[in-house]
């Protein structure tokens, strides 16, 4: 058995909020600041990854 990868997420915000989707089987939502290189950030809950759209070809 496989655990898929986490998905990454281009956005076009510096601040950005999660809360897992899928309404109430989410998570709670948390919010992040987009750090302004290609790493991005993860969200602690769910592990989607948010990357800036202004390093969306370097984080792929």
């Amino acid at each position: 058995m496989s655990i898929p990868a986490p998905e990454t997420k281009i956005v076009n915000a510096w601040r950005i909020a999660c809360d897992g989707g899928d309404g109430a089987l989410g998570h709670p939502r948390v919010w992040y600041t987009v750090p302004k290189n290609a790493e991005g950030v993860e969200c602690m809950y769910c592990d989607a990854r948010y990357v800036h759209e202004d390093f969306a070809p370097k984080a792929e």
